[in-house]
């Protein structure tokens, strides 16, 4: 992984410096915690996937055109959100994946996300191997069992645990794909969107329980965003491929409700902080009033083919737009590095009350 330095002298010949500076710092200092640990989806996997027999891989061009290095496996042409904030954390470099780390690196954290996983267990199986959220959970108790070996035992882990960020960011396939796709799922005839909410819920708590009972103290628990206004979703539902699809957007705030739920309960454990951040919020204001952000496309991928850009992924190699930082879609389903920037700043550092709940990212960090 580059150091910070060699990162911005790659990146100055196409973001300005003063960018930079003004949303990382030109002075670096201890970071906020001691490590940050990420589970998720391919809003925040950065290789984890790449040597899978997946149709869920960004390990090739045009993915990653403006990422140090170039394609990574992360679904966007530069940084991610969870990028952003280990920056604005002061961590030096980005939180690695699972797949490519072990001893000593796992003191700053590792990313276990991995695209197309899922809650439930069968959630994106249609596109191949995957880590759902169970198994991703199973690679942290791994890690643990590493970290207990590297810093002598059990109590001194736990107590370095204590202090580090863990951000969770679960469920958008869960409804992208399962709920809301009857071609290779059944669970859309099964469930009420109320019932399959719960049933997230019930999964989704015995998963965050088992990181709390492995040292999980400070957590951010991510709800999903408003995917019923992706470039797929309106491509295949959209009357006029711009009107947000309302039935999928109703579905996800109904889990979103009942994980804000989930932080009063996890907060009432002993030494316990849980923070929710209202992705879905966060969207719909970009949405409001997307120029004043510096985006001007918001219905459309910046690479794809077909309506609105709605295919899965870009194609391998191919020439995505030019202005991609006034979009808010890299593909069909992906956000650009801009749009990622005002995710994460806003996730670490809320700038509405509807932001986050209790608190922001940073408020967690030092407390």
């Amino acid at each position: 992984m580059a150091s910070s330095r060699t990162e911005l002298m790659t990146r100055v010949c196409w973001v300005p410096l003063l960018a930079l500076t003004l949303l990382f710092g030109s002075v670096r200092s201890e970071p906020q915690v001691p490590c940050y640990f990420i589970f998720g989806d391919s809003l925040v996997d950065n290789g984890n996937n790449n040597d899978m027999a997946s149709l869920a891989r960004a390990n090739y061009p045009p993915y990653g055109i403006d990422f140090p290095g170039g394609s990574s496996g992360r679904f966007t042409n530069g940084l991610t959100t969870v990028d952003v904030i280990s920056k604005l954390l002061g961590f030096d470099n980005y939180i690695p994946p699972y797949a490519n780390t072990n001893g000593d690196q796992l003191l700053t954290g590792v990313n276990f996300a991995s695209a197309a996983a899922g809650i439930r267990e069968e959630t994106g199986q249609q596109l191949g191997p995957r880590i759902p959220f169970s198994g991703q959970v199973r690679n942290y108790q791994s890690a643990v069992q590493q970290m207990v070996n590297i810093l002598g035992d059990e109590d001194t882990a736990a107590n370095y645990l204590s202090k580090c960020i863990f951000s969770v960011g679960m469920g958008s396939n869960d409804y992208l794909n399962n709920y809301f796709m009857p071609m290779f799922y059944n669970s859309g005839q099964r469930y009420t969107p109320e019932q399959y909410a719960q049933d997230l819920i019930t999964r989704y708590t015995t998963f965050v329980r088992s990181l709390y009972d492995y040292g999980a103290r400070k957590v951010v628990l991510i709800g999903v965003g408003q995917v019923g206004c992706s470039p797929n979703e309106l491509a295949q539902h959209s009357a006029d491929g711009a009107t947000c699809v309302g039935n999928i957007n109703s579905a996800i705030q109904i889990f979103n409700n009942r994980l804000i739920g989930l932080v009063d309960q996890f907060n009432t454990l002993p030494g316990a902080h849980f923070t929710y951040i209202n992705a879905y919020h966060i969207f719909e204001d970009i949405l409001r009033d997307p120029r004043s952000m510096g985006l001007s496309v918001v219905n459309r991928g910046c690479c794809g083919v077909g309506r609105n850009n709605g295919q899965y992924t870009c194609l391998p190699y191919q020439i995505p737009c030019q202005n991609r930082e006034q979009y808010l879609f890299w593909d069909a389903f992906h956000p650009t590095e801009a749009a990622n920037i005002i995710i994460g700043k806003r996730s670490y550092q809320a700038q509405s009350n509807r932001d986050a709940y209790p608190m922001d990212i940073k408020t967690l960090a030092h407390i």
